[in-house]
This record gives C-alpha cells, structure tokens and sequence, in this order.
C-alpha cells in the first residue's frame, strides 16, 4: 500500500488512563505491510489468501437478511491516522461495532493483548474502521468473517505492523466459536485486520486472540451462512457485511 503513518497525529482519546510507552520498547514497528494480511490458508483452498476478482463481488440482486439494512461502504484507500504511543491499562475493554445488520460487541482483553487491544482500539476511535466492508468469508476447513480492510482488497492496513501476543497452543478446537483473532502475513505482521471465529475452528497457533463477541453472534453467523458472493468456499461475503462504526470503551 502506499500511505505512510502520519507522524503528527500521535494520539486518539481512549477510554482510561493509559501507560507511557516507552521509546526502547516501542512495539508497533513503521513499516508498510508486505502482502495480503488474511487469516490461515485451508489446506484445499490453493489461494485462499488471495483477493476474489471483481466477479466475485456481490450484486445489488442478492436478497437482503430480515436484520439488515443495504451496505452503502465501497473499498478505499486506507486512512493515515498514525498508532498508538501508550498502552491501554491491563483490563477488559468493549468494542462495539456497529454494522448494516446490527451491533456486534467484543470483550478486548489488554490483560492478555496489551498491544493488540491497544492498536484495536486506537484505530476503531480514530475511525480507520468506519464505512468499511468485511471482505472475507470461510466455510470449508476454518470458519471466519474477516473485516477490518478499508480498501476491501484483503492487502490493506494502517501503515505499521506489530508484534503477536497470546497465541494459543496448538491443538482441536484452538480458535474457538467467539474467539476474535488478529489476521496476519506472517510472525509479527499484525496491522488492521482481524477475523471473527463463528464455529470452532483449528489453526496453527500464529494468531493472537485479543478479545471474544458477547453479543451479535446470530448476526456474524446468518452472515456467514449465506456463504460467499460467487459460491465457492472462500471470497466475499454473498450479501455485503459493512462496519458502520467501531469504537472501544
């Protein structure tokens, strides 16, 4: 992508007092994301991390849920608001999301994700997240929404990266239905992206989980039942799912 972090804009007013970072110990590196962040690839989807092509996108015709109201969000470029300099306080914290079918509500854990909940909430109250299309849904080997791209390509993000936090031990069942998880390109590639885990689901242990959805699951999971825009296992939700609004508290 080619925005750069805005040096002058350091700070976004959060909900609490928060920590000095100190600059030794600054985790959120400045650089531009290198590739698609997207959460694992399934063994039979050869390119599950790649952007579905225009045709995959969904029509105006798709019958709309009872719940929902029209998406109005289209793919742009991702705003430059700067990160975060302090960390939130350990504690729990509630992202609301506001969507076109209802509001989604995640328990942020800064206990066990400090930087990541952090980073979460700088940009939802920045509103980086605001007027974007969750871009991404799965339903064959792992079962996720995955939102949190303004360009609505799966390739964008805030202009930094940072590193992984709680990561789960490998094992059945390790990103359990609620469980919210960063997506990522790699180790220590986190930027903007995250998933929304609707069935239990089995990963290899390289994404952090930062928070779990106390209310909305019938939404994320009628969302994901529809499948995907052109059919197939992986690609663009069938009816378009837009974050309205995001803001930690």
């Amino acid at each position: 992508m080619s925005s750069t972090r805005d040096q002058n804009v350091l700070t976004v007013p959060l909900p609490r007092a928060i920590h000095r970072i100190e600059s030794t110990s600054l985790l959120l590196v400045l650089a531009l994301l290198a590739g698609c962040s997207s959460a694992p690839e399934v063994d039979d989807l050869a390119s599950s991390s790649a952007a579905p092509s225009p045709s995959a996108t969904a029509s105006s015709s798709v019958s709309k849920p009872d719940f929902c109201e029209p998406a109005t969000a289209i793919g742009r470029e991702a705003p430059s608001v700067g990160g975060p300099t302090e960390y939130l306080p350990k504690g729990k914290y509630t992202l609301t999301i506001t969507t076109n079918c209802g509001d989604i509500e995640i328990t942020a854990d800064a206990g066990k994700a400090p930087v990541t909940v952090t980073t979460i909430g700088y940009l939802a109250n920045a509103k980086f997240y605001d007027a974007s299309l969750c871009q991404r849904v799965t339903t064959t080997g792992i079962f996720v929404i995955q939102c949190g791209d303004p360009t609505d390509t799966r390739a964008g993000g805030p202009g930094f990266t940072f590193k992984d936090e709680n990561l789960p031990t490998a094992g059945e069942g390790n990103y359990p239905k609620g469980a919210v998880a960063m997506a990522n390109s790699g180790p220590n590639t986190n930027g903007s992206q995250f998933f929304l885990v609707y069935k239990d689901t089995t990963l290899g242990p390289n994404y952090t989980i930062w928070g779990e959805i106390t209310k909305g699951m019938d939404i994320v999971e009628a969302i994901a039942a529809l499948g995907t825009a052109d059919g197939g296992p992986d690609g663009k939700p069938k009816f378009p799912f837009e974050i309205r609004t995001a803001r930690l508290n």
